[in-house]
């Protein structure tokens, strides 16, 4: 039993260095697959030598992924909790090379690929779809922008293989087709450069509908950003103008005032129901005992200090003197105490 307890929280600890190193879930897979492609590039560069076209192309895309690797390495050696662990034991190092533009050290690229993969596998895919899901913003983003540097790199190669021999093609040469392809999935379209076939023009479709899925995100994705904290700021704004001054720090939760100024005014009303209930009632008991004191003349009553209804009501229902004196006490204790329990109430409705 003792052995089950410990695997499972070894189990427990091993996520939780995991979820500590783990930057975000679709950040780590966006920059695994990268680090998957750059090693497929690096092979295929050597595969195809006698391809100087489709070299540049592979070169090129080599090139902007060793941009975003010196960013993913500067990214993480920044929010690492411990820069010298991260970089010494976290093989900071080895993306630190790797993220440079020499070919001698763009093997190190399948460090990172080895890491995701530790992670992934400690996250476990429950975890990993879940995360995913949850975070669909960011998730839908760098799906997008993974799309993007897929398309371009094999939307060039593929688009100068269908146009490079084609009758009038002016799609030619390495440079036009990421010319062309970049300039499609920004959707600016130039018009300079252009497919001639109905392959390349299919292709270009495909391309153009990529590119308006990217921009379009990306575009909802910045106004989310600016305009969630706006709107955020004036609700607790809004909020915070009635909060007392110790609760300034505290976090502001939109419902909060809302369900307590409607449970302050139910309790509210209720207290003042029971409050002229019992008030109600106390004056029919005086009614009684004014009623039965003028029509008894020859009562004891009548020998009563004057004004005294209350008690005159008690001997009417037939309570004892004891009794009646401990019954009075308890009503003016209760119309005191729910007198305070209404002004209590009534400015919590206020707060």
């Amino acid at each position: 039993m003792s052995t089950f307890a410990e695997r499972r929280a070894e189990r427990r600890a091993l996520r939780r260095a995991a979820r500590s190193e783990l930057k975000n879930t679709a950040y780590e897979i966006f920059i695994g697959v990268l680090s998957i492609l750059s090693i497929v590039n690096l092979v295929l560069v050597l595969a195809l030598q006698d391809d100087p076209s489709l070299q540049l192309i592979l070169q090129m895309m080599n090139a902007l992924f060793s941009v975003i690797f010196l960013g993913d390495f500067i990214y993480r050696i920044v929010t690492a909790p411990s820069a010298s662990h991260y970089f010494f034991r976290g093989f900071g190092w080895a993306d630190l090379l790797a993220s440079l533009p020499l070919p001698q050290f763009k093997i190190l690229r399948i460090f990172r690929v080895l890491r995701v993969i530790r992670l992934m596998r400690q996250l476990g895919v429950r975890t990993i779809w879940f995360t995913l899901v949850r975070d669909r913003a960011n998730s839908a983003l760098l799906t997008l922008l993974l799309m993007g540097v897929l398309v371009l790199q094999w939307g060039s190669i593929t688009m100068l293989a269908i146009e490079e021999d084609a009758d009038g093609a002016n799609i030619t040469t390495a440079s036009d087709a990421l010319w062309y392809t970049v300039v499609t999935i920004s959707t600016v379209g130039y018009g300079d450069q252009f497919p001639v076939t109905n392959l390349g023009r299919l292709l270009g479709v495909l391309i153009i509908i990529v590119g308006v899925g990217i921009f379009g995100t990306f575009t909802g994705y910045l106004a989310n950003l600016f305009l969630g904290p706006s709107r955020n700021t004036d609700a607790s704004g809004d909020d915070g103008d009635d909060e007392n001054a110790d609760d300034e720090d505290a976090p502001v939760d939109p419902a909060r005032p809302a369900v307590h100024g409607v449970a302050a005014g139910a309790a509210s009303g209720a207290v003042a129901a029971g409050v002229d209930a019992a008030a109600d009632s106390a004056a029919r008991a005086d009614a009684a005992g004014a009623a039965g004191g003028v029509s008894d003349p020859g009562d004891d009553a009548t020998d009563a200090p004057a004004g005294d209804a209350s008690a005159a009501g008690h001997d009417a229902v037939g309570l004892d003197p004891a009794t009646a004196e401990r019954l009075d006490a308890l009503l003016r204790e209760s119309e005191e105490t729910m007198a305070e329990i209404r002004a209590l109430l009534s400015a919590a409705g206020r707060g």
